[in-house]
């Protein structure tokens, strides 16, 4: 793993983790979810799966993580315009020193993935990569976070756990999706896939199947 600062724009330096080889032909954006830092064991052993089969991957963090890491106070995510203001600098930047030589993929991890899915049409990027989308706040499935995807455009892959709290198997079958989006179900997972031991799973397992999904996706496209 290779870290280097982004100087984007007026905002604070960005730190970015870098994963698989630097002459890799295709980049991957993952971004954290809402509640762990981008070096959480999730994101570092899907950065780390998915580069080791040639996939250059870079992991950045929202501003209001990166104050956490400072600082060591935990605090809610910061609003959705500026999850997206960082999402789109961290795009242009990486674009700009010329990361993917070829194709460039973003996504993350719950909300990571989420707001990842807002700006990826206009993006124009060549994937989007959903780890656990959180396609419903835990406990209220009526607020669902489905309305921009019947219309996405962008090839996608969804990594979902089955029994995820905020977007089980069977509430998900009840979605207007877009033909873009491609669901991969890992059996008996939660929203980080993981299963209960009387399934006869581990964790590790889903781990790896998801990462596979992910390689499989990037490689052989939609």
């Amino acid at each position: 793993m290779a870290r280097r600062f982004l100087d984007i724009g007026r905002e604070r330096m960005t730190e970015i983790l870098f994963d698989g080889p630097p002459d890799a032909r295709d980049c991957a954006i993952l971004a954290h979810g809402a509640g762990a830092p981008m070096d959480s064991p999730f994101m570092a052993a899907f950065a780390e799966g998915i580069g080791a089969a040639g996939i250059r991957v870079a992991r950045f963090e929202f501003p209001y993580m990166a104050r956490r890491r400072e600082d060591g106070k935990r605090r809610p995510p910061d609003r959705e315009p500026a999850l997206i203001s960082r999402w789109n600098a961290v795009v242009d930047d990486l674009r700009r020193t010329g990361a993917p030589r070829r194709r460039l993929f973003i996504g993350g991890k719950s909300m990571g993935g989420r707001i990842a899915s807002l700006i990826a049409d206009e993006a124009a990027v060549a994937g989007l990569i959903c780890l656990g989308y959180p396609f419903h706040p835990p406990g209220k499935p009526e607020r669902t976070r489905v309305g921009h995807l019947g219309a996405l455009r962008t090839p996608t892959l969804v990594v979902q756990g089955e029994r995820d709290p905020l977007g089980s198997r069977e509430d998900v079958a009840g979605y207007a999706l877009s033909a873009a989006i491609r669901l991969r179900w890992l059996a008996d997972g939660d929203h980080g896939f993981r299963p209960r031991k009387a399934s006869g799973r581990t964790e590790a397992r889903n781990w790896e199947e998801g990462i596979q999904a992910v390689v499989d996706f990037v490689d052989q496209g939609f």
